[in-house]
């Protein structure tokens, strides 16, 4: 059964991710720190969140730190784009859409390399909140899906009021 219900976790973080990437795939440097409105959120916030929040919930979460989580982000980054913080859209003021997007796909990559290794007594250790459906690791797994398909649709909105197509 363990492996069935890691297999069903990691299913939807890459399922979630590759959606994630195929909003990004068009957009130009120029479009990532782009506010629509005044205060509203952009796309790198959006993209340095989900990369945060992922080390969290499926890296740290799972195993605490590690000494490759230095190379993965700065702690830096990490207060930059947590909850709760304000998206400046300064380009200078951040770290560039290159560097995001390196953040955003070693997290994915250490996660992908990592969650295969963990047993199904690890997935029944229990956690606080955020997760979806089970107090456990394993339902904090599923919560990172969730929570990059939410930040997905954000990402898709700024996109359709930046004149960007529709993904399907």
């Amino acid at each position: 059964m363990s492996s069935s219900r890691l297999e069903l976790a990691i299913g939807q973080i890459r399922f979630a991710r590759e959606y994630t990437q195929s909003l990004l795939a068009d957009l130009e440097p120029s479009d990532w720190f782009a506010q629509p409105t005044e205060g509203v959120s952009h796309v790198a916030w959006q993209v340095g969140h989900l990369a945060m929040a992922q080390y969290g919930l499926c890296l740290f979460r799972m195993r605490g730190r590690a000494d490759v989580d230095l190379e993965l982000m700065s702690s830096a980054f990490r207060k930059k784009f947590s909850k709760g913080t304000t998206p400046d859209p300064d380009p200078t003021k951040n770290p560039s859409p290159e560097d995001i997007c390196g953040v955003f796909n070693r997290v994915y990559e250490q996660v992908m390399l990592e969650l295969p290794e963990f047993s199904d007594t690890v997935l029944n250790e229990p956690v606080d909140l955020p997760y979806a459906a089970f107090a456990t690791k394993f339902g904090g797994l599923l919560f990172c899906s969730h929570h990059e398909m939410l930040h997905a649709g954000q990402i898709g909105l700024l996109r359709r009021l930046l004149g960007k197509a529709t993904i399907r």
